[in-house]
């Protein structure tokens, strides 16, 4: 077969593509049903009353709380992630054979998102092994994935081929997830006794769509941008080589260290609603007679499909005003939804909440890897290795992010100081914005 030009079109559709395999995985595990599945396995209730007797679980001989257990496992993955991706993409581009890379983890991530099928009390070490390395493969992918931007595309093709990913990521989600609904809601429509079993078929679906769609992706990328050079014992020691450069051509560079750090601080806040979101609404919301699974559901797909608008906009947005300009703009504007989300009681200003926090996410996580790509030197043959960097900014992020944000939630009784608390994060982050040099590529 032959080899696809950089910038041609159905190389970029071929990449772009990747989101709508993989994607389905952050919004039907990590957000939508695994959650769900998970708090009817671990939390026992009173049959009469619905009321909670008991949220503990056993787990390799000691009690914990569900929602810490699951929460240790998490940290855990992002740990994993965050020390292994910058190792590996260095090695990567040494050996040049990131598609490979890229393939294992995508492997990885489907197969245990298959594995979760069998996840249950009785084989709960199992199933926690599962849930971590779905999570460690996705993010394992996504690195990789992320790194061929700047190979398979120009400069002026970035923003609008990164908001398309997205915005393929978004609709591909959706559309299994509501598969996944019918048969979880209906269930006996299909022959289930329970939702218990087209719950575990939705894992398995989920890993299928995830490696199937994959391969459409693997058809058309490149196996690695040079010629790479042969596995040896000392492989690794090139790898911690390739950081060094990357880190020496970071601290030299005023206009990528510069976008990084403001990424790093903005990204903490970014990711860190996205992943409480569901955690805000169950605590601090007046559901009243609403069920509230159906209506965190509501919320998460209204969200996903907002999303699809704001990253091609944004791409739009970009392409007349600059990248940095654009991205000031986003981070008032989640200043604002920060703002109104500590005033919200009601199912109704949630919902009107969650759609503008769809409008702002997927510009901003378009936009941000699109203008990281363009920093990345052209002709670089590193490119992992420079990814690598974004990726722990943004893990180290979330970390940090949660940490604070539980935190001022204990001092202070109450989720909605810790929303507050964000609109600091994106303060600074508009202040380091500002601090970029103006460059043609950025600035419009």
């Amino acid at each position: 077969m032959a080899v696809l030009k950089k910038g041609s079109k159905k190389l970029l559709n071929a990449w772009a593509f990747y989101d709508w395999a993989n994607s389905v995985y952050p919004l039907v595990i990590t957000s939508a049903v695994f959650p769900i599945f998970y708090g009817a396995l671990t939390i026992i209730k009173d049959a009469d009353t619905g009321k909670k007797i008991s949220d503990t679980v056993t787990f390799l001989g000691s009690d914990f709380n569900n929602d810490s257990l699951i929460s240790y496992i998490t940290a855990i993955s992002f740990l994993v992630v965050s020390i292994m991706s910058p190792i590996l993409s260095g090695i990567s581009d040494y050996v040049g054979n990131k598609e490979n890379f890229m393939k294992f983890f995508c492997y990885l991530g489907s197969l245990s998102c298959i594995g979760l099928y069998w996840f249950s009390l009785d084989n709960l070490l199992f199933g926690l092994i599962c849930y971590m390395l779905a999570l460690i493969g996705f993010w394992g992918s996504l690195v990789f994935y992320n790194s061929y931007l700047p190979d398979i595309a120009y400069p002026e093709q970035q923003d609008k081929i990164s908001a398309k990913g997205f915005s393929m990521g978004y609709i591909g989600s959706v559309v299994l997830l509501l598969v996944n609904l019918v048969m979880i809601l209906k269930y006996d429509l299909f022959g289930f006794e329970d939702a218990g079993q087209p719950t575990r078929i939705a894992f398995i679906m989920v890993g299928i769509w995830w490696m199937l769609f994959a391969q459409y992706t693997f058809k058309h990328l490149p196996t690695g941008t040079n010629e790479g050079h042969k596995v040896t014992r000392s492989v690794l020691m090139h790898g911690f080589n390739e950081l060094k450069k990357i880190w020496k051509a970071l601290k030299s560079n005023k206009v990528l260290r510069r976008y990084l750090s403001a990424f790093f601080v903005y990204s903490m806040a970014v990711q860190t609603i996205m992943i409480a979101a569901t955690y805000f609404a169950v605590e601090e919301l007046d559901w009243g007679t609403q069920d509230s699974t159906v209506g965190l559901i509501v919320s998460i797909l209204l969200i996903q499909l907002v999303a699809v608008f704001g990253a091609n906009y944004t791409a739009k947005l970009s392409g007349e005003i600059g990248n940095i300009k654009t991205l000031i703009l986003i981070l008032f504007a989640w200043i604002l939804i920060c703002a109104y989300a500590f005033f919200v009681v009601s199912p109704m200003q949630f919902y009107i909440t969650a759609g503008c926090v769809g409008l702002v996410m997927g510009g901003v996580q378009s936009l941000s890897r699109s203008t990281y790509s363009k920093l990345i030197p052209e002709k670089s043959e590193d490119s992992a290795s420079y990814f690598s960097f974004y990726d722990v900014a943004e893990k180290i992020g979330i970390v940090i992010g949660m940490s604070m944000y539980g935190y001022v939630a204990e001092v202070t009784g109450s989720m909605r100081y810790s929303i507050l608390f964000f609109i600091t994060f994106f303060i600074i982050g508009v202040i380091l914005l500002y601090r970029i040099p103006k460059t043609e590529t950025l600035n419009g």
